[in-house]
């Protein structure tokens, strides 16, 4: 089966409003590896599958709660719904970092919210205590008008600055930087990441692209995603290889190749680093 390139998305935020909200109800959700320089708040309901959050490989399930911050990768596919016939559901919020940044610098009692951010560049995920509390008030947030949602929100923010059962996902998190040029460029060399990685890399189209030398590139990526780019591409082909494993039947080696690796050693030996098992042993354990 053919497999879709990571892409940038576009989220859309409604004119005259801070966010978005998206009550998403599927037959199924497939796997979509995608970024956006936007926040993201997701509550999966009646629905069970894999998350993918960088270089996060994981289990989801009903009452699932992720916080993701900009540009950090992601996806969720889902395997089985709780109950049945009702659709696979997820209640989706997006806001912009330079709205949450205005709001907490002219309202000091969000303040709280600030290490929430800084840690979301990792992903975060709540624990059931946290996701019971809110899912009401997230299932509800549609429904809302346009002043009462950003108020509702708000105090989801603080409830979820306050929860103790959070967990980092991925090892590595992508920033953004407060300089309007960086971001310009970071994004002009994630894109092109995110559609080259399967192919050797070389610099010298980047630093063309972005108009800067190979050192002056490296750090500004260095400063933004708290890694090197070669390791960044290295998180995107083991999470596409992670993919191609669930999804396909495969060689190894054949995986190895669409993925950017060398050979099917190569591949073996970055993904057990990585994962602590073989792609066959993930390939049998995911199935079970």
């Amino acid at each position: 089966m053919p497999i879709p390139q990571p892409y940038f998305e576009t989220v859309s935020i409604p004119p005259g409003r801070s966010l978005h909200v998206f009550d998403r109800r599927l037959a199924e959700f497939p796997f979509n590896w995608h970024y956006h320089p936007e926040f993201e708040l997701t509550l999966t309901v009646n629905s069970k599958g894999m998350s993918f959050v960088g270089d996060h490989i994981g289990p989801y399930d009903d009452g699932d709660l992720v916080l993701i911050a900009p540009n950090l990768p992601h996806a969720f596919q889902s395997v089985e719904r709780v109950s049945d016939p009702a659709p696979h559901r997820a209640i989706v919020c997006w806001f912009t970092n330079d709205w949450i940044m205005s709001l907490i610098a002219l309202v000091p009692e969000l303040s709280s919210v600030m290490p929430l951010l800084l840690q979301a560049r990792r992903g975060l995920r709540f624990g059931p205590e946290t996701s019971t509390l809110l899912r009401q008030r997230l299932l509800g947030l549609s429904a809302l008008s346009g002043v009462e949602q950003v108020i509702a929100f708000q105090s989801i923010l603080v409830t979820l600055a306050a929860s103790s059962d959070r967990t980092p996902l991925a090892t590595g998190e992508v920033t953004v930087s407060e300089m309007p040029r960086d971001r310009v460029r970071l994004q002009k060399i994630l894109d092109y990441l995110h559609s080259h990685y399967d192919e050797p890399l070389r610099l010298a189209p980047l630093c063309e692209l972005v108009h800067l030398s190979e050192s002056q590139m490296q750090r500004i990526f260095k400063r933004s995603a708290r890694m090197s780019i070669s390791d960044y591409v290295l998180q995107l082909r083991l999470g596409r290889a992670c993919q191609m494993l669930m999804q396909t039947d495969r060689p190894i080696g054949w995986i190895a190749n669409e993925c950017g690796f060398s050979d099917a050693a190569d591949l073996a030996r970055r993904f057990r680093k990585a994962r602590n098992m073989t792609p066959t042993a993930f390939r049998a354990a995911i199935r079970r």
